[in-house]
């Protein structure tokens, strides 16, 4: 009998298809391996290229070349010139396009990623998000700051060379607003912040936890959107992103490239999007919400039902893939 799982934290419902469910291994991506080397000539992120980016923000080096390289995006999707200003006409509502929209050039070599990189190399990055997450903050025109991830083709990507970006937008988006409000209710309704309440649920059941390292829970969520759908929650309690410690930075590294190697190894380097849901600084009190980062390997995609209704049909149970996951090599 297929299930309706409630996803608390996205307020969506999911139909867990246990009727049509697959295997774990039947989403195992059968890619054309391509060799790929360390440089390519003509790619704007390799080194000796640097003149194809438009300047530089901030760069980390090491015996005298650069291992991580942070630009702004040639093709940003918001102008960093310019004032917010917000103009309302009738049905007509507007704010100008103004923001911040940059390039983390993960690596000097073309041929990694987050999965095959040395744990010092990948904390590395994530101290690079927090420098430019706090950075963007500062900006008084910036009300929102997302960091995200596209790897492979079907993420939306059409660069190889391993890099994210990180975009500051002059209004906070809805599906933000969204969530912040309803963990703000189940606060209010429980006096408990509803991701530590996750947390706490899954180390209790254990059947979707698919790695438990010192500061940070790695699972599939009961109600996951599509298969493999992965949460990396803090177990410290933080509202903001810009609240994480050095020694959780190196743990979310070994958490992050773990569970990226298991994809890797496991169904076949899939195309695959993260993305880091945080409060901004000036909310890092906050009792009510609990940053985190997902992981949504794209090996489906949604149709018109998903299209039609706003739910989600997951051809998989969380539970088998928490278990296939524990159960890959790295």
């Amino acid at each position: 009998m297929p299930e309706l799982r409630l996803n608390l934290i996205t307020r969506e419902w999911v139909i867990i298809a246990t009727e049509r469910a697959k295997r774990p291994d039947d989403f195992r991506q059968k890619k054309d391996k391509k060799y790929l080397p360390e440089r390519v000539s003509d790619c704007p992120f390799c080194p000796g290229n640097e003149g194809k980016t438009p300047g530089e923000i901030m760069q980390l080096s090491s015996d005298d070349e650069w291992k991580i390289r942070v630009t702004p995006n040639k093709f940003a999707a918001l102008n960093i010139e310019g004032e917010r200003q917000r103009i309302n006409e009738g049905l007509k509502h507007l704010v100008t396009g103004v923001g911040r929209h940059e390039v983390i050039i993960e690596s000097n070599l073309h041929n990694t990623t987050i999965a095959l990189m040395p744990q010092n190399d990948v904390a590395d990055v994530i101290s690079s998000y927090k420098n430019r997450f706090l950075d963007i903050y500062n900006d008084p025109r910036i009300e929102h700051v997302i960091i995200f991830k596209n790897h492979g083709e079907r993420s939306g990507t059409t660069i190889v060379h391993p890099h994210s970006q990180i975009v500051g937008t002059p209004v906070i988006p809805l599906q933000v607003r969204d969530r912040v409000e309803e963990t703000t209710r189940y606060f209010d309704n429980t006096g408990e912040c509803l991701m530590c309440a996750t947390v706490r649920t899954e180390f209790a059941e254990g059947r979707r936890i698919i790695l438990d390292s010192k500061h940070f829970l790695t699972f599939i969520p009961y109600a996951a959107l599509s298969p493999f759908h992965t949460w990396i929650f803090p177990k410290r309690h933080m509202a903001s992103f810009g609240d994480i410690n050095d020694e959780e930075i190196t743990d979310l590294a070994y958490s992050l490239k773990t569970v990226l190697l298991k994809f890797y190894n496991g169904i076949e380097n899939p195309d695959y999007n993260y993305v880091i849901r945080s409060e901004s600084p000036k909310e890092s009190g906050s009792e009510y919400f609990h940053w985190y980062l997902s992981i949504v390997p794209r090996v489906i995609q949604a149709a018109g039902f998903e299209l039609g209704s706003g739910m989600y049909i997951n051809t998989s149970l969380p539970e088998e893939i928490a278990e296939f996951l524990r159960r890959v090599k790295v």
